[in-house]
């Protein structure tokens, strides 16, 4: 029996066991006992009585299985258990403790919240989960010398809109997101306006860390020509800002660890608000990231920010526009996205025969051809979606021909083009020189 009562003591009860009995067989005095267990002379008096009545059973608590005398209500927990169930049923111990308190005003400690839920079966401990293997490298040492950006598609409104994704920028010495946008798919184009908010906002940093997407870097081993640079790195390349491709997805963890928790908090946060759509979700996202940065952001090592500010020669809107290069004939006419353009015959236009123009395609859908930095006039001409006036068409066919009387009155316009362009799908495509 004594056997065990002794295994069922803690650490604490057996040394306080072992000091009792030496005072007991006179190997120590009282005072010397007193300093080892930090008690006084009639506290250490106490208890070696109790010693001598039950042995080792009188240094065991008295209060040991009893209830504590701060503990919660039980009515409290079975009301915040049934509450985290209806709303809060995949938040972690943490965030359901922020929330209760934030819009319930219940009050409790995220260890006590997180035993709650253990016991109840909505959330795992520890070591029931599987732990995560991290590879450290050490932070940046200043804001601005190097932002993480990568995009996370999933499903962020839920069943209540499309599947989309987050653009993520962030920076590598603090941790803090610099920068949010939803988007339909991580293209060129919405890079290029994400990354325009971004400078507008900040500035132009040292340098961009991303993966090694198409939209960065040009993965075709067999690409000839060209500058090697894909429109993204050009036009990052005309503004001073390098583009550094992570050999894998934990040297880039930083981004990689925030898109779990941005899977976690925003996912609950965009529920809450009953967010459904990508501009009610880009609406939410300037609070929610100030929220996020207060709670876990880092100090920088120095405070010095590298950002620079924007020269008054760098223009943003030529920078972010897809350019490619096309020869004009004799005839004045080049041909691109599918759509024969026809230059006027100016001084200009006739100097650029058999040469190189650059097309600039911008974000808007103005489309602008030059030629050593002078806008050439141009029209249109398009043989396949050319409709003659009082052109004869049967039923069968009549679809097709509204459709592309539609599409030209859209195009029709100075220097403007609508409707669907392959510039959408050409996400990798070099910046062609020759």
């Amino acid at each position: 029996m004594l056997g065990v009562t002794v295994r069922l003591m803690s650490d604490g009860e057996l040394s306080r066991l072992e000091v009792l009995r030496d005072l007991d067989q006179k190997r120590l005095t009282t005072v010397a006992a007193g300093q080892l267990l930090g008690l006084e002379r009639r506290q250490v008096f106490r208890l070696l009585k109790a010693y001598r009545a039950d042995a080792a059973t009188g240094s065991i608590s008295k209060r040991r299985g009893r209830r504590s005398n701060r503990r919660k209500p039980e009515a409290l927990r079975r009301t915040v258990l049934a509450m985290i169930g209806e709303w809060y049923w995949d938040f972690g111990p943490t965030l359901a403790a922020e929330k209760l308190r934030e819009v319930h005003g219940i009050a409790l400690g995220r260890e006590t919240l997180r035993l709650w839920m253990i016991e109840a079966g909505l959330w795992l401990d520890r070591k029931q989960r599987r732990k995560r293997v991290h590879q450290p490298r050490s932070r940046r040492d200043c804001v601005g010398e190097l932002v993480q950006v990568d995009g996370c598609e999933h499903w962020w409104f839920e069943d209540r809109g499309p599947q989309c994704t987050l653009l993520v920028f962030i920076d590598d010495a603090t941790g803090r997101l610099m920068h949010l946008q939803f988007v339909e798919s991580e293209s060129t184009f919405a890079y290029f306006h994400a990354t325009r908010a971004y400078l507008e906002a900040w500035g132009k940093p040292v340098a961009f860390y991303s993966d090694k997407h198409g939209v960065f870097r040009v993965n075709h081993q067999g690409a000839l020509g060209g500058d090697g640079m894909t429109q993204f790195g050009r036009a990052l390349h005309a503004l001073n800002i390098d583009i550094i491709c992570a050999n894998s997805s934990q040297a880039k963890g930083r981004v990689e660890r925030a898109h779990k928790t941005l899977q976690d908090r925003l996912v609950k946060e965009l529920r809450l608000a009953g967010a459904s759509t990508l501009a009610e979700g880009n609406a939410l996202l300037p609070a929610f990231m100030a929220d996020y940065n207060a709670r876990f952001a880092k100090l920088p090592a120095n405070k010095k920010d590298l950002h620079r500010r924007l020269r008054a020669g760098d223009d943003l809107e030529d920078a972010f526009a897809w350019k490619e290069q096309r020869r004009l004939s004799q005839a004045l006419t080049l041909q691109y996205d599918k759509v024969i353009f026809i230059l006027e015959p100016s001084e200009p236009a006739k100097a650029a025969i058999g040469k190189y123009v650059t097309v600039f395609d911008y974000p808007d859908g103005r489309l602008a051809i030059r030629y050593n930095g002078v806008d050439l006039a141009y029209h249109t001409f398009d043989k396949i979606r050319q409709v003659d006036q009082g052109a004869i068409a049967d039923n069968k066919h009549l679809g097709a021909v509204l459709a592309m009387i539609r599409d030209e009155q859209l195009r029709r316009g100075p220097q403007r083009r609508s409707g669907p362009r392959r510039r959408d799908q050409r996400d990798a495509r070099l910046f062609k020189v020759g």
